[in-house]
């Protein structure tokens, strides 16, 4: 069995923190786990627990229109995951305790994806892994370096859900995602 497989059963099996009683399901990940390209959200909600699977809901249906119309597929050229891999109860933000227990598991799928790029998804996400102080409205879109790997924070599907007039900034960051691929920086 491969690392990515074993990580995955290692992860289907956790009861690290509390989430694991409320949940349905993990949500490991999907895509192609050789992706160039990272997405990260920052957990679960109630479509994404009763499948399995992350971005599933009227969220993930709006990401994927916006993925595939700016060169974007999870099937193919990118993963998806989640800071936490259980769906924290009423969809409320993760709990830092709670990222603290999971964290390690997106480290070692990062590790495994190698990815080039990631892009966070969200407030929590950007904060989590660009900078502390991420806003946003203010720094989406923008790219940052950090041991090599290019990352960059946009608006979360379901804020965008909520702020239609976010979503032209959202799709934006998208295209500017792939020029910055295809120019091979």
């Amino acid at each position: 069995m491969d690392a990515f497989a074993l990580l995955r059963e290692k992860v289907l099996g956790c009861t690290a923190c509390a989430l694991s009683q409320t949940r349905t399901n993990v949500v490991f990940g999907v895509g192609n786990p050789q992706a160039d390209v990272l997405f990260v959200g920052e957990g679960p909600g109630e479509q994404e627990d009763l499948t399995g699977e992350p971005f599933v809901g009227r969220g993930g249906q709006l990401l994927d229109k916006m993925l595939i119309a700016a060169g974007f597929s999870r099937t193919t050229n990118i993963y998806i995951a989640n800071m936490v891999k259980c769906r924290p109860p009423g969809n409320r933000d993760p709990k830092p305790e709670e990222v603290a227990q999971c964290i390690g598991y997106l480290r070692e799928q990062t590790r495994i994806i190698a990815p080039k790029y990631i892009v966070c998804l969200g407030r929590v996400a950007a904060q989590s892994i660009i900078d502390p102080s991420f806003k946003v409205t203010k720094q989406h879109g923008q790219f940052v370096q950090k041991a090599g790997v290019w990352l960059m924070g946009t608006f979360h599907p379901a804020a965008i859900l909520r702020n239609p007039n976010n979503k032209p900034d959202a799709f934006d960051d998208l295209c500017k995602l792939r020029d910055h691929i295809e120019a091979g920086i």
